[in-house]
């Protein structure tokens, strides 16, 4: 009997930091976009936005990414969301990011959250860098790394009702490769 009653306690006791942490995932990535220059200024003036605290992506010759987020409308979480992204190209290598979406105004949140959203390969993204140098965009050109995510500055605006930023989280990848990024919505 004791012995399960230790079990239940040592159980609780480990997994409840890993309960606080991953809750917690979601506005340490918030803090970082909020402390990076002028992405910070957004958050005051956007309708919503789009947090994905990981996206993972990889690929040789074909590539791939995914990550999951959470969608907020006046700071308020109001849904789910997931990012999937497909590439054809010349690419080796791999790497993990956070990226924000921000909603300039109800008719960009409406059209993101509408369910099944994609950004062309044309779309771009700001990447908050902090030393070495890096360049994201959806199309997939990229390389380079942060040398610290709190040390990150952006620099970035609107582009059709939404604004993108990226910052590094590690990984490395070459890639001039071709592909789009495409969101699924669900509501609260």
């Amino acid at each position: 009997m004791r012995l399960k009653i230790f079990a239940s306690i040592a159980i609780a006791l480990i997994t409840m930091p890993a309960a606080a942490a991953w809750a917690d995932e979601y506005q340490d990535t918030i803090e970082v976009f909020q402390e990076a220059g002028e992405s910070g200024g957004f958050f005051e003036t956007a309708y919503g936005y789009a947090v994905f605290p990981t996206i993972g992506k990889g690929g040789i010759g074909i590539g791939g990414a995914y990550g999951k987020g959470r969608v907020y409308a006046a700071g308020t979480h109001v849904g789910d969301t997931s990012v999937a992204q497909l590439t054809i190209g010349l690419q080796l290598g791999g790497q993990a990011y956070s990226e924000i979406i921000f909603f300039q105004d109800k008719r960009a949140f409406d059209e993101f959250t509408s369910g099944n959203f994609e950004f062309s390969a044309q779309a771009t993204a700001v990447a908050i860098t902090a030393g070495a140098s890096a360049q994201a965009t959806t199309t997939g050109s990229s390389a380079g790394a942060s040398a610290g995510k709190r040390d990150a500055t952006t620099v970035g605006s609107y582009h059709k009702g939404m604004a993108v930023f990226t910052v590094a989280k590690g990984g490395l990848m070459y890639e001039a490769s071709i592909g789009g990024q495409k969101f699924g919505y669900t509501p609260k």
